[in-house]
């Protein structure tokens, strides 16, 4: 996208073709050449306006009113503008819409500017770059990511580095494919980490542009320079090499991160101060969860709707976290979910000893009273944080010896490693605290600019200032006291406002009594107003004293975010530990409300779930029917059969999130649960037509389950849900029928595969891992009771009329429904075959015994061989009919 300036700025280095504008013009076409492709939001005394193509921009998205006003070289100036006391709003407006703002302040003094008041940009705002608190959703993180790709010798090397500039989280991984699978597996990476920008070479622009539907920018290639990235790394932390976090070796990596750290520094304006730390993620250290599977499973969005926020999601129901920082690392838990074991053992210890000491009440009473401390952190380190921000994180501070206190008492009798390491981190650093309550006052303006930010005490010349303002009222009664003595005039009265400053007024009858040293300030219509000299002098002194103030204040404030720096390393391992504990406290209360149990991680693969329950599902009905599951070597995959709304999905999925649970390390919702290793958990749940990728419904299945069966390990669990409805029976049965011999032979992955072909119970006796279950109902007259319960075996049938009759289809249909069903069961099972026209000789892909087939007849074999010989394409119209004659005379031949 181009925001194009106006014909005659087009040579912007050519300064006759600037002097034709006016001097305020000039500067602001110079500033807009610089940021071509972004809103430009020029300060201009108490408004933001915009010109040109970017005012036309902003009052459509906007909805601003868009005026013409004076002329530059000949032509009208378009213009729309917003207060600059109420921007939030609209820059929050356009960051959703995926646009980007650059902000231009005034940085000159007007009253000594000969020409246009100086003016440059001091941020770029963009939808990967937030760090507002008003411009960014609180429970979920808006990241930038940069990637960079280099290919040798038929393999590509996928550099990705991201960063979340609202926390100074930086991580960086390499992956490796071949052509074949770059776009899958770059698909796979962008779903998981999700960034709201995506930062990409020019020469890779094309490539991306169908994956990802964010911002896009594109920069010079050489901006991922290798070196350059290298370098920019090291300055960037402080260290002489990129060793010590495991970097070294990830050419493509550290490019990528070279690029994005020059991008965020440029929008910023300043170094990145918070970004003091790297992590490096590697293709397998998290349980892959592609996007169908994080659909399916309504981690933290509904299959219905994106709208999170009062729908049912797994996130939702855990989400008691009493800070904003707790959230995001639950939902980071959810979608990275550590393969390690022992991390979640060390969160489940964690969670057992909250619950034993009963400790969750008062740390969630605690926690409350905790701010973003995060986020706060990261706007000190940028010097945009506010006065509220500062008294804030004053009282989280504050909270630390409780919270420390509680962590000591849950760790004392536990073996819960995880909890004595949070009680170190709390550690309350007391000189930052003792900084901010000797500065800042207990309710501080909202900004910094209006005053009434710093605390009494904490300055001398500052509290000599405020009390020369404060102490004017006393001295006005006190003046007004003494004139109506000397004068006689009993309702004389000094006063103040902002046009006139401080005067005395006097009503007309009262004229003549006016002494001399008086002098006339203003007239009005019953009264007369005057300054004498002494009021004069003290109101030089009030006012200015005011001024001081407020620019002394400002010079403090600034100052204070300057001494805070120290700090910041401290205060976001702080944050780091207190949103761990939130989040850990969070589980650990919902696990004593539902009775969740603490489940057992094994070296063995197995998964083993005794009474298992859907976590979310049990909170949306009155009574859940609790089912077993079990896997192991000897059984691996179950076939599951049973009516429509019989539980057969919700059965699958509570499996697979039982199975995520343990690994985030939560209790599980069932009697017990024993879960081996685990790399990577599929679905194939439901199916939509991709309408805008050209797909149908059934391409889309068959995709995934190509994805599935080409991925899938002996570690891995797979939800395979009804495959092959989208087409024709016997083609359906067909795949249903392959791709389940499939995953018993060949992947040998854990798999719930449900289904309605009933052939496919036959699998059991051909394999001795695969095994049949069903979902129990019963039949009442014409209606169905559904019982939720897995039981052994097949289903005796799929009640598809009975599902029909309650989903309200007319009872016309249902009955004609009924006599076709009893038509069709009562003719005989040797149907017609169903021929594919598309398909070579069966004997090309029967991997089968050799069956032995009798010989073609001559006529058959010259009709055979005719027909071989045409090519269509090569045929003219004429041709094409003598030889359909020609097949027709030996079909005849045939048939004699």
């Amino acid at each position: 996208m181009s925001v194009a300036l106006p014909p005659e700025s087009e040579a912007l280095g050519v300064d006759p073709a600037l002097a034709k504008h006016t001097p305020m013009m000039q500067q602001y076409l110079r500033i807009k050449a610089e940021h071509p492709e972004t809103l430009l939001f020029y300060r201009m005394g108490d408004f933001y306006e915009l010109f040109f193509n970017d005012a036309e921009k902003a009052s459509r998205l906007l909805g601003i009113t868009l005026t013409q006003r004076g002329a530059s070289n000949g032509n009208p100036i378009k213009m729309a503008g917003v207060p600059f006391h109420s921007l939030d709003p609209y820059l929050s407006k356009l960051i959703k819409l995926g646009e980007s703002v650059a902000l231009c302040e005034q940085i000159g003094d007007p009253a000594t500017s000969k020409g246009p008041v100086d003016r440059k940009v001091v941020r770029v705002i963009t939808p990967g770059t937030l760090t507002d608190s008003d411009l960014l959703p609180e429970k979920s993180e808006r990241s930038l990511l940069a990637l960079y790709v280099t290919e040798q010798r038929k393999t590509i090397t996928l550099g990705l580095a991201w960063l979340s500039m609202a926390s100074g989280a930086l991580r960086v991984m390499e992956s490796s494919a071949n052509a074949v699978d770059f776009e899958t597996r770059l698909k796979q990476e962008l779903e998981r980490i999700a960034p709201a920008e995506l930062l990409v070479s020019e020469s890779m622009a094309s490539r991306v542009a169908a994956l990802f539907n964010g911002k896009i920018n594109t920069v010079p290639d050489w901006h991922f320079d290798i070196g350059n990235g290298s370098r920019a790394l090291c300055d960037q932390l402080a260290v002489a090499t990129l060793n010590g976090f495991g970097a070294e070796g990830l050419n493509a990596a550290i490019g990528a991160a070279g690029a994005l750290l020059r991008y965020a520094e440029s929008t910023q304006g300043k170094g990145l101060q918070h970004v003091r730390a790297l992590t490096v993620e590697s293709e397998n250290e998290f349980i892959g969860l592609d996007a169908a599977t994080r659909r399916n499973l309504e981690l933290t969005e509904t299959l219905r709707t994106q709208d999170t926020g009062n729908a049912p999601t797994l996130f939702s129901l855990l989400d008691h976290c009493r800070t904003a920082m707790g959230s995001r690392l639950l939902r980071h838990w959810l979608h990275h979910a550590r393969r390690d074991q022992q991390v979640a053992r060390a969160r489940h210890a964690a969670v057992n000893a909250l619950m034993r000491t009963d400790a969750c009440s008062g740390l969630s009473g605690t926690l409350a009273a905790v701010p973003d401390i995060e986020r706060i952190t990261t706007r000190i380190a940028l010097l945009s944080a506010r006065p509220r921000d500062l008294a804030g994180l004053r009282a989280g501070l504050q909270q630390l010896g409780s919270l420390r206190a509680y962590v000591e008492i849950c760790g004392r009798d536990a073996d819960a490693p995880l909890l004595n390491t949070l009680h170190g981190a709390l550690a309350t650093p007391h000189d930052c605290l003792d900084l901010l309550e000797r500065a800042v006052l207990l309710e501080p303006a909202a900004m910094a600019r209006d005053g009434g930010v710093i605390a009494r005490g904490y300055d001398a010349e500052l509290d000599e200032l405020r009390g020369l303002s404060e102490n004017a009222g006393q001295f006005l009664l006190d003046l007004e006291t003494r004139e109506r003595s000397r004068t006689g005039i009993s309702n004389l009265r000094v006063e103040y406002n902002k046009v006139h400053g401080f005067y005395i007024e006097v009503t007309h009858g009262q004229i003549d009594k006016v002494p001399d040293d008086y002098r006339r300030r203003q007239t009005l219509k019953n009264a007369e107003r005057y300054i004498t000299p002494e009021l004069k002098a003290f109101e030089d002194k009030a006012l200015s004293a005011q001024e001081r103030a407020l620019s002394r204040e400002k010079y403090l404030y600034e100052q204070l975010l300057l001494a805070l720096a120290p700090y910041i390393s401290t205060l976001q391992a702080i944050a780091h530990a207190l949103a761990q504990l939130d989040t850990l406290v969070a589980l650990a209360d919902h696990a004593a409300r539902h009775n969740w149990c603490a489940p057992q991680l094994v070296p063995q693969p197995t998964i083993v779930i005794e009474q298992g329950r859907h976590p979310v599902v049990e909170n949306q009905i009155e009574r859940f029917i609790a089912n077993d599951c079990c896997f192991d070597a000897e059984q691996r995959l179950l076939l599951i059969t049973g009516p429509n709304m019989g539980g057969k999905s919700t059965y699958m999925r509570q499996v697979a999130l039982i199975t995520l649970l343990a690994y985030i390390g939560s209790f599980v919702p069932a009697q017990s649960a024993t879960i081996g290793p685990i790399d990577r958990i599929f679905t194939r749940i439901g199916a939509a037509d991709d309408l805008a990728g050209g797909r149908s419904t059934f391409m889309v299945e068959m995709t995934e389950s190509a994805a599935i069966l080409n991925n899938a390990t002996e570690h891995s669990l797979v939800l395979m849900d009804e495959v092959g409805r989208g087409t024709s029976t016997f083609d359906g049965l067909a795949l249903a029928w392959a791709i389940a011999n499939y995953l018993i032979d060949n992947s040998r992955s854990f798999t719930l595969f449900a289904t309605h072909y009933f052939e496919l119970t036959q699998l059991p006796e051909i394999h001795p891992t695969a095994c049949n279950v069903h979902l129990s109902a019963i039949e009442h007259k014409d209606s169905i009771v559904f019982l939720h319960a897995v039981q052994p075996g097949p289903a005796s049938q799929s009640y598809g009329l009975q599902v029909a009759q309650l989903a309200g289809v007319p009872p016309l249909v249902i009955r004609a429904a009924r006599k076709r069903l009893a038509l069709l069961e009562a003719q005989s099972v040797n149907t017609t075959p169903q021929f594919d026209l598309f398909s070579a000789p069966p004997a090309a892909f029967d991997d089968g015994p050799e069956t032995t087939t009798a010989a073609p007849d001559p006529a058959t074999l010259r009709l055979l061989q005719t027909l071989d010989g045409i090519n269509p394409d090569l045929l003219t119209p004429r041709q094409a009919l003598d030889a359909l004659y020609q097949l027709k005379q030996l079909g005849a031949g045939q048939q004699e």
